[in-house]
């Protein structure tokens, strides 16, 4: 069963001699329960498809289907910064008309799901980098949402938090048998956390390759058989710039 489905996708972006193609002809299916990574180089388009399936765009071509709700994550955590993790957390189910008691109960088991409990009462200048990212994902699971869509949620963050998060990332996906569309620039990143990881061209962004990931769960971001996938992933991706280099 698809849970998003994009079939011969494209999107242009302005008109006549300015008009930009960000992604052409795309056919994408993820299947729900599953967590495919998008790789490609910057500006080839993978945003671009995480927005459309956000329905925070339309597609100049094609079609795009999605089984359910969609929540998406940002690059940086875009936490209200007058409002405390708790407010942030409940924020979502405030606007979703959830009586005030139960979003309460809720946030708070999604605060301390994530590690934050002693932090419910911070505001987002009082966290690290880490820790507003961490309430980010407590808010976006809080919509409940049947698709995570996740841009690069973790690409400013230092490796051992980054590592940490990753394993945060994969327990509750894995407890909610959620369906993820994750873009990421780090080959290890999606060896580690996808079940699936899709290579885009350099722009216009089309796919060109999908690599299932064999490997068992749990996993680490520096055991071999996520370096050996990553090295076959990103010869694939050294051959799409080189070409589109050459024209």
């Amino acid at each position: 069963m698809s849970a998003v489905s994009l079939r011969h996708v494209s999107k242009t972006f302005g008109i006549g001699g300015r008009a930009v193609t960000a992604v052409a002809d795309v056919d994408l299916e993820v299947r729900a329960g599953e967590f495919v990574c998008l790789l490609g180089a910057s500006g080839c388009g993978k945003s671009t498809i995480l927005n459309l399936v956000a329905e925070l765009d339309a597609p100049t071509s094609g079609t795009v289907e999605v089984a359910g709700t969609t929540a998406l994550m940002f690059q940086e955590s875009a936490l209200f910064p007058w409002l405390t993790v708790q407010a942030n957390v409940e924020l979502p189910m405030k606007l979703a008309g959830v009586p005030k008691d139960e979003r309460r109960e809720r946030a708070t088991r999604l605060i301390e799901s994530v590690h934050l409990g002693t932090f419910a009462r911070k505001r987002p200048h009082q966290l690290s980098g880490g820790m507003r990212q961490r309430g980010a994902l407590a808010r976006a699971l809080a919509q409940d949402a049947d698709v995570l869509l996740m841009d690069e949620p973790f690409g400013a963050l230092d490796a051992m938090t980054r590592d940490t998060l990753h394993d945060e990332l994969d327990a509750q996906v894995r407890d909610r048998r959620l369906t993820v569309l994750f873009v990421t620039h780090n080959v290890r990143e999606a060896a580690r956390l996808g079940d699936r990881i899709v290579v885009m061209s350099p722009r216009p962004g089309r796919v060109t390759a999908s690599f299932d990931v064999p490997i068992e769960r749990p996993r680490r971001i520096d055991s071999p058989e996520v370096a050996t996938l990553a090295a076959t992933v990103t010869d694939q991706l050294r051959e799409e710039v080189l070409a589109h280099a050459r024209g």
